[in-house]
């Protein structure tokens, strides 16, 4: 019998309720608020009840910073310097869907996955990203069985009620310069023996752009805003 694959990227996601309000409280007149207020309004206060979610030991708090790569961050695709924010978000994504534990310690795919991070912390949310890596005995089980992805993506766009927001206040944006945009791909999963498989992707995230300044993560959204 075929072995099945242990994905990475298929975990629930939920937005801790102290960190959801922080952000609401500073950017409640900005564009993120208005595209993903219906997103968070489903996650608030609920939990990954499925069998593949990761344990609460392996989530991080509200407060923890993204860890500095001193460790090195392995295969993770480094940041690259882009100050627009849908091609920012794409490249983000392939990011999110890639992984190889083959030759990346998973205390290295998260240092490669802060790197990402905005450096303001007041906008950004590490767990929401550090919560799509497996807890460490999951991770081990995918590095026994040589598992990798790679991400593609296919397209990337703004969600409509975050185009009508800016259409209706494009001055709102100017506080945090934080934008949402989803994206839409594919991820190829392979391990040992020949496995693989492949599922389709669509992640809606949170990213910031200031001015004259490379983009950055700032947030994934517990569900995907078209």
């Amino acid at each position: 019998m075929q072995k099945r694959s242990l994905s990475l990227s298929g975990y629930g996601v939920t937005w801790s309720a102290n960190k959801r309000i922080a952000i609401v409280a500073l950017v409640i007149t900005t564009l993120i608020i208005l595209a993903a207020t219906t997103a968070w309004l489903t996650g608030r206060g609920e939990h990954d009840q499925s069998a593949g979610a990761p344990s609460p030991s392996s989530s991080s708090s509200p407060s923890e910073a993204a860890p500095e790569p001193a460790g090195g961050s392995g295969s993770v695709l480094k940041p690259p310097p882009i100050s627009e924010p849908v091609a920012f978000a794409k490249a983000a994504a392939a990011m999110l869907w890639s992984y190889d534990t083959r030759d990346t310690e998973r205390d290295q795919q998260l240092a490669g996955m802060g790197a990402w991070m905005t450096k303001e912390t007041k906008y950004a949310d590490w767990a929401s990203v550090s919560g799509q890596v497996p807890d460490p005995l999951l991770w081990s089980r995918m590095a026994d069985q040589n598992q990798h992805a790679a991400g593609t993506v296919t397209e990337g766009h703004y969600p409509g009620a975050f185009k009508q927001a800016l259409a209706e206040d494009p001055s709102a944006i100017t506080e945090a310069y934080i934008y949402v945009v989803t994206v839409n791909g594919r991820q190829q999963i392979e391990w040992k023996k020949g496995g693989a498989g492949a599922e389709e992707r669509a992640v809606t995230l949170a990213v910031q752009c200031r001015p004259s300044h490379d983009c950055r993560l700032a947030a994934i959204a517990p569900s995907v805003t078209q």
